[in-house]
């Protein structure tokens, strides 16, 4: 966890806790990169080998290279990710190159799901996706700890009841 100054939540004399996404998640990215690298290679460097000729094969290597540079751009990526709760709204912030920011207001929310698929489970992850009215702002969060994505579908869920309930 690491905490945001006042700069950059743009709330003045509000102090944020960011929260990250957990470490598995990387390795789950990681794992799938490296199955399909693999398997994109294995097929790449049999085709050429039996169609075109041996020397031909090596270019299988580049989804081996492509695998390598992902590897560690997975990183940087999980990194990126972050969010915090604040007192009317939720924001999520990603990204390397373009850093993108989501405000979704605890009154918009309409529909909070955690979601686990069967690689997720393994490796004890979930992810908790926002609905709401407008489509350009569902916003997800990958890689959380089950029991914090739980937490946090109550929280909002609860939240977004309380602030809806004015309108």
């Amino acid at each position: 966890m690491e905490t945001g100054s006042p700069e950059e939540t743009g709330t003045p004399g509000e102090e944020l806790t960011w929260r990250g996404l957990q470490p598995a998640l990387v390795r789950v990215r990681r794992l799938l990169v490296v199955v399909w690298m693999a398997g994109l290679a294995l097929a790449t460097g049999l085709l050429l080998g039996l169609l075109v000729g041996p020397a031909w094969a090596a270019f299988a290597l580049l989804p081996l290279a492509s695998a390598a540079w992902c590897w560690r751009l997975l990183e940087r990526n999980w990194r990126s990710w972050r969010y915090a709760e604040r007192a009317d709204d939720l924001l999520i912030c990603r990204g390397v190159l373009w850093r993108e920011e989501t405000v979704v207001p605890y009154g918009r929310m309409q529909l909070v799901e955690v979601t686990s698929g069967p690689i997720e489970r393994r490796f004890g992850l979930a992810t908790v996706q926002l609905h709401t009215a407008a489509a350009a702002t569902d916003a997800t969060i990958p890689g959380l700890d089950p029991a914090e994505a739980e937490r946090l579908r109550d929280r909002l869920s609860e939240l977004g009841e309380a602030r809806s309930a004015g309108l």
